[in-house]
């Protein structure tokens, strides 16, 4: 058997000096970010939101035209999704006709920081060269 290095030790050789009084916490998963992840990692999802924040508000055409294969009801229905939960807010203007857009709350526009490190993630991780 080969004598401890200064960073392990005979009885655990994978620990470093001094670890085995430090109990180990067990990995956890936050509730709020579990949540979040859910949330923006639902179908469609992220690509709606990825929209808003190109281009403002919009009409509903507009975010059904810029994300290829998304259905009206599917569109419909996540756009209803992220206005409950404060995301995205829908606006109404009299017509006629009458016109709807929707646009990222702040609360949905702090979610750019995050998404565009995502995105770069993506492009690097993901891209053709992956």
């Amino acid at each position: 058997m080969a004598p401890a290095t200064s960073t392990q030790t005979a009885a655990h050789p994978q620990q470093p000096v001094g670890a085995e009084s430090a109990p180990q916490a067990k990995p956890a998963c936050c509730p709020y970010f579990h949540q979040a992840v859910e949330l923006i990692g639902r179908r469609w999802t992220g690509a709606i939101v990825e929209i808003l924040m190109q281009g403002g508000s919009l009409r509903f055409s507009t975010i059904a035209s810029a994300v290829p294969d998304l259905s009206d009801r599917m569109l419909s229905d996540r756009l209803k999704e992220l206005e409950s939960y404060a995301l995205v807010e829908r606006t109404v203007f009299p017509g006629p006709p009458v016109r709807v857009q929707y646009a990222l709350t702040q609360k949905g526009l702090e979610l750019s920081p995050a998404l565009r490190e995502l995105g770069r993630w993506a492009r690097r991780w993901l891209g053709t060269s992956a």
